[in-house]
């Protein structure tokens, strides 16, 4: 699919300086469709930027009819070409599906179709179309279950777009939090921890801080990985073998890093307030005081891609799904978020974070 010849041939109009989102339904059994549509439902967001959602129409009008929301975009088939002057388009890859996809639950036809809006949302992106990739929530069992190799968004976008470094990170609360490791087991997770892990998302987010928000000097914290910090060797060595030289890494390029620090106590008002940044160790270590902090707000950032990708900080919620009872806050976030980074790419004197990421890798 191509939208190249129907967009506008000069970005000297305020509508053509809108970024173009493309937005991926996720799993249609799941809440994507309702926080979607509640979403870009307020006509603030709207204005901020183009958008487009690969999904299935009658899926969003469903959720749209049940929050008594009357459809406010503009739908086109899988084989139509579409123009995306301003506004909302939905590019529909599927019909007639809205009373089967009432099955609040893991399924193979779920992942199948997630798997393809996502496609879709990365082909767009991969032409140069499109400024920014919002991903809705999938199901990982679904993925499975149309065998998927890929056990999420992030890893399959980064083999997509053919990138080896990229780190996940969520901002919300107050906090913006860095990730050394994500998906790995509790019992694995000292095998794959390494001074490049611990190194990356250092760099990554120090730079994202200061391309993103404009924070001239960010200041970090990293976390320790044992508890205390490994006090001093007495509970392991990870804290001297791994993160410390790390950090060191990171001072002799400039970076302003602290740590590492006790994670039981860092998150405290008193503590967290210092820095502009922080890099876990692990899932739950960085993971546990952001849905604390903003449950319902928080956005999951990729660093280090050739495109902005953001996502809600939630899953699929299948025990809620079709009630009309989703919070879209979290969406709401990553898609304002999405629009806000991309303009910043579109600054011709503001080199592109993202972009400097992928040439150092």
């Amino acid at each position: 699919m191509t939208l190249g010849s129907h967009l506008p041939d000069t970005k000297s109009t305020s509508q053509a300086k809108k970024p173009l989102v493309a937005i991926s339904m996720g799993d249609p059994c799941g809440i994507g469709a309702e926080v979607i549509v509640k979403t870009l439902a307020d006509q603030e967001l709207r204005a901020i930027g183009r958008f487009v959602i690969f999904g299935f129409d009658d899926v969003l009008r469903a959720a749209a009819d049940a929050a008594g929301i009357k459809p406010f975009w503009f739908c086109v088939s899988s084989d139509e070409e579409i123009r995306v002057d301003s506004g909302v388009v939905c590019r529909s890859l599927e019909e007639g599906t809205a009373g089967y996809w009432v099955l609040p639950r893991p399924t193979e036809k779920g992942g199948l179709a997630s798997l393809r809006f996502f496609d879709e949302a990365i082909a767009l992106a991969k032409s140069g179309e499109a400024d920014a990739i919002v991903t809705g929530p999938i199901h990982k069992t679904s993925w499975k279950l149309a065998r998927c190799r890929f056990a999420g968004h992030t890893d399959k976008l980064a083999a997509d777009l053919g990138v080896k470094r990229y780190t996940m990170a969520f901002f919300g609360g107050g906090l913006r939090v860095a990730l050394a490791t994500t998906h790995v087991g509790l019992m694995q997770l000292r095998n794959q921890f390494t001074l490049g892990s611990v190194y990356q998302p250092i760099e990554q987010l120090d730079h994202a801080l200061k391309q993103w928000l404009g924070i001239e000097k960010p200041r970090l914290a990293v976390l320790g990985f044992n508890p205390h910090a490994g006090e001093d060797g007495l509970f392991g060595d990870e804290e001297q073998r791994v993160i410390k030289p790390a950090m060191q890494m990171a001072r002799n390029q400039g970076i302003s890093v602290e740590g590492p620090f006790p994670a039981d106590s860092f998150f405290v008002p008193q503590s967290r307030s210092r820095f502009d940044g922080v890099v876990a160790m692990y899932h739950d270590q960085g993971l546990i005081p952001v849905k604390m902090l903003a449950f319902d707000r928080a956005v999951n950032v990729t660093l280090g891609l050739p495109v902005v990708r953001t996502s809600p900080d939630h899953g699929t919620a299948f025990d809620i799904a079709g009630t009309n009872e989703a919070n879209p806050g979290s969406m709401r976030e990553a898609i304002r978020l999405a629009c806000q980074v991309a303009r910043c790419n579109q600054t011709p004197t503001s080199p592109s974070i993202l972009r400097t990421a992928t040439r150092a890798s």
